[in-house]
């Protein structure tokens, strides 16, 4: 896979010097390669972007809604080859990879809607003062960069480019190294579709991609999803231009669990706040909150539902937890492994790495956390789920905040009054209240503290890629 970068229309060879190796978990072996862009072609993506902004700017609100409903119908039809893929390249379960497609679809379809408002919300503004009028325009806000993660490939992506592409901005995307296949999709709707050259460029690479495109001078903006470390890099690069940035960087979320809970139906949340995308997600649901009164019931049946669960290959059987997507991630829940058995913690569940080709490891419960412990605070981005007790209400939220994360939290309580009112304490972006992680386009997503900057999904993240102006005139 040689043309694996989509600029100004055109697909073209990697120029760069890091050649990519696409492996597949499930068997721990590289399936493709391709060569990186080169900082020059990162430079002629952003220069076909400026290029092709003013007249993408210019299009009809109506027509930049055809093209977002084309990708969303695109992606309809590609559907069995992708959620191959998914499974493929990331070791997602079937169910997982149908969910994320449909994410994206319904992310492309939901931002067509919203850029057929934007006439509407140009408006006039009344003045106190006499003798003016003034109104209102939003505009794109230009050029943007958008930098996305391994872990959710294609709904990330959707979630920045459907609202960029319908705000009239031109981007340039830089997938992971990791997954890097399945957003060359984009690049071959935007074919299909006959999207102007220049509205969409994706380049392919590795850190020295990454730091050519955040760190460039023809960008914007700069929207980012990924580890709190690089996040920090991107933002001093965005410092250096006084460029605005989104970020989506980590979490370590609580799940609170208060004694008047079902334990089975709360086990079910659990469970799946912490499988889901072998736990690979920055909204992992990693530290459990379980009240005195349930604990005991609670906890034998937690460890019973963790060691069923099915872990394998989803290309050829049928699992909940498929492997970790890298190598590099393998060894590091496995060092965490490694740092539990230091710390002295008890486990009552998994903590080891499978011993089976591919890099899969166990579901893993750990009882009795110290609010010390690494495995406590620090992020592990797998299937690691740390447990401790509390006795009240106020107890639960003081311990549930105390992070220097603050993306989201679960709260699972019989009474609905007191899981509202701990849902209004709790210092993150989106709580879930007796459920699953939903997440809806319609809501938003993004988190406080350490978890990053902005908003995305919903309203909020159109508004992400639009400027104000205000025109005053004078009448005298």
């Amino acid at each position: 896979m040689t043309t694996s970068h989509y600029i100004a229309g055109r697909w073209v060879e990697g120029q760069g010097s890091d050649c990519i190796s696409v492996s597949e978990p499930a068997l721990g072996l590289p399936f493709a390669e391709l060569m990186a862009a080169s900082v020059a072609q990162v430079d002629q993506a952003v220069a076909a972007a400026r290029e092709a902004l003013p007249t993408w700017k210019k299009v009809s609100a109506s027509t930049r809604a055809a093209f977002l409903r084309g990708f969303a119908e695109q992606l309809g039809l590609r559907r069995e080859a992708l959620i191959t893929l998914q499974m493929r390249n990331n070791g997602k379960p079937r169910h997982e990879a149908e969910i994320d497609l449909d994410d994206a679809i319904a992310t492309f379809a939901y931002y067509a809607d919203l850029a057929e408002q934007l006439p509407s919300k140009n408006r006039d503004v009344p003045l106190a003062a006499p003798g003016f009028t003034a109104r209102t325009r939003l505009e794109p806000v230009g050029v943007v960069g958008l930098i996305v993660p391994w872990n959710f490939p294609l709904v990330t992506s959707a979630w920045k480019l459907a609202p960029a592409l319908a705000a009239g901005c031109t981007v340039v995307l830089k997938p992971s190294e990791v997954t890097p296949l399945i957003e060359q999709t984009y690049g071959q709707i935007a074919d299909t579709l006959g999207l102007p050259a220049g509205v969409l460029n994706i380049v392919n690479g590795k850190a020295e991609t990454g730091a050519a495109l955040s760190s460039h001078n023809g960008l914007d903006k700069l929207s980012f999803t990924g580890s709190n470390s690089v996040g920090s890099q991107v933002m001093r690069s965005a410092s250096a231009q006084c460029r605005p940035v989104t970020l989506e960087l980590g979490g370590k979320s609580a799940i609170v669990v208060f004694d008047d809970c079902d334990p089975d139906q709360a086990v079910e949340w659990i469970v799946a706040g912490i499988s889901w995308n072998a736990g690979q997600m920055c909204s992992a649901t990693s530290r459990l909150l379980v009240q005195d009164g349930i604990a005991d019931t609670l906890l034998p049946r937690l460890q019973a539902a963790l060691e069923k669960l099915r872990v394998g290959n989803p290309l050829t059987e049928e699992v909940d937890m498929g492997p970790l997507t890298s190598q590099a991630q393998w060894l590091k829940v496995a060092s965490y492994f490694a740092t539990a058995r230091e710390e002295g913690l008890k486990c009552l569940a998994g903590g080891q790495a499978l011993d089976r080709e591919g890099w899969f490891v166990s579901p893993t419960l750990y009882t009795d956390v110290p609010k010390d412990s690494r495995l406590w605070t620090e992020e592990i981005f797998g299937p690691v789920l740390c447990a401790r007790r509390f006795a009240t209400e106020e107890q639960a939220i003081a311990e549930a905040n105390d992070s220097r994360f603050g993306l989201v939290a679960t709260v699972c309580s019989a009474d609905l009054e007191r899981a509202e009112r701990v849902a209004d304490a709790l210092e993150v972006g989106h709580v879930w209240i007796n459920s699953v992680q939903a997440v809806f386009v319609e809501t938003s997503w993004g988190g406080t503290k350490g978890s990053g900057i902005g908003r995305e999904l919903g309203p909020w993240g159109l508004s992400g890629y639009q400027s104000v102006k205000h025109v005053t005139r004078c009448l005298g």
